[in-house]
């Protein structure tokens, strides 16, 4: 694993603008190919196995946490827990997750968070660092399956939904989540899915009969959100889930609620303790002298505080943690000549399909964090 540098395509704005990748630049740039990273095949292999791994072990802590009713340390409210175990017993379709990994090409691959719900940066991952490939180096390679894993998943999930329209939303005004929804879309409707397009704010519900309907007053059968379920669960409109009467069915389902809270490290580390590939965690700081603190809802590195040598090594604001926290063992990110890279390791339909790269100029990979693409040697 090595970062090289390079210089960046000419007019590379236009290009990846031409490929529907409006939020390149932000207050700071986002994409960025004046680097690359490359891997060798084993390396590449180490992290598909890995990838494989976690999700294994993550379906049996969904298991465990549903049979030991472990809701109350997630700070799940009790009020949704049916919805969850409902979806789960009935095998909820789920199409992806991305594990966040601390690797440095030499030591194995450690677990800092898996984001399980929203599918931050998979169009990043997907589309546009490949096309920056068959521009730089046409003959080489990436770990990068995803788009055909995506469209072969939608066309295995369509007997599994309801013969009805599925439906895509995700917020107004967002150009991130609108693109990203519209590429996975996109996908469905290449995988032979009927689609429809809506903004969450404009989802409306049948109080006559019970159900979500579209702005034409159709019922909402199939829905594939690019919103937080902890922000759902939370509004008024979002507990109509459990009232819906057509229980329709969710993308991602509620099930994977337990997945995307940190909660889950604990747990992780409970069923597979001294895993190589997991970072001791717990609920309270234990016997921790470098850790990491992380609220169970927090995103894009918000409220983070990391301690070493019980000394504050790096902390960042926002606006989670009333949620409670969990301790993970400080695991630094490797250092590349100041940059800081976290592996985004990607599984789709339940296979290891590719994977992203955010780095930093700090410890915390935060909203200021940049996509750099890569290639395998």
């Amino acid at each position: 694993m090595q970062r090289i540098k390079i210089m960046p395509r000419n007019n590379w704005q236009k290009t990846v603008e031409g490929l529907g990748f409006g939020f390149h630049t932000a207050d700071v740039p986002y994409w960025d190919e004046s680097a690359y990273y490359t891997f060798t095949m084993p390396e590449i292999l180490k992290l598909e196995a890995v990838t494989a791994e976690l999700w294994d072990m993550c379906i049996q802590a969904v298991q465990h946490v549903i049979d030991n009713n472990l809701f109350n340390q997630f700070m799940i409210p009790q009020y949704i827990v049916p919805h969850i175990v409902d979806s789960w017993n009935n095998d909820a379709p789920a199409i992806y997750g991305r594990f966040d990994l601390q690797y440095d090409g030499k030591n194995e691959p450690k677990l800092l968070e898996f984001n399980a719900d929203t599918p931050t940066s998979i169009f990043e991952a997907s589309i546009v660092q490949w096309f920056w490939l068959k521009d730089f180096d046409e003959p080489k390679d990436q770990f990068n399956s995803m788009h055909e894993k995506l469209i072969e998943y939608w066309k295995y999930l369509k007997d599994y939904l309801y013969k009805d329209t599925l439906y895509f939303t995700c917020v107004k005004d967002i150009l991130e989540d609108f693109t990203t929804t519209a590429y996975l879309q996109d996908c469905a409707m290449q995988g032979g899915l009927d689609t429809k397009f809506i903004y969450i704010e404009d989802i409306g519900w049948d109080n006559n009969n019970g159900y979500f309907v579209d702005l034409d007053n159709q019922p909402i059968r199939n829905i594939f959100k690019l919103y937080p379920y902890e922000w759902m669960i939370d509004e008024e409109f979002g507990q109509n889930l459990v009232a819906d009467q057509l229980k329709a069915c969710w993308i991602e389902p509620s099930w994977k609620m337990i997945l995307s809270n940190k909660a889950i490290l604990p747990i992780l580390w409970q069923l597979f303790p001294y895993h190589n590939n997991l970072l001791p965690a717990y609920f309270t700081r234990s016997n921790l002298k470098d850790y990491v603190k992380k609220p169970l809802l927090s995103r894009e590195g918000a409220n983070i505080t990391i301690v070493e040598n019980e000394k504050l090594v790096a902390s960042s604001d926002g606006d989670y943690g009333a949620e409670g926290y969990i301790f993970q063992e400080l695991c630094k990110l490797p250092d590349f000549d100041g940059n800081h890279p976290v592996i985004g390791s990607w599984i789709i339909g339940q296979q290891p399909a590719g994977i992203g790269i955010r780095e930093s100029n700090t410890l915390i990979t935060d909203n200021l964090s940049r996509f750099v693409p890569h290639l395998i040697l």
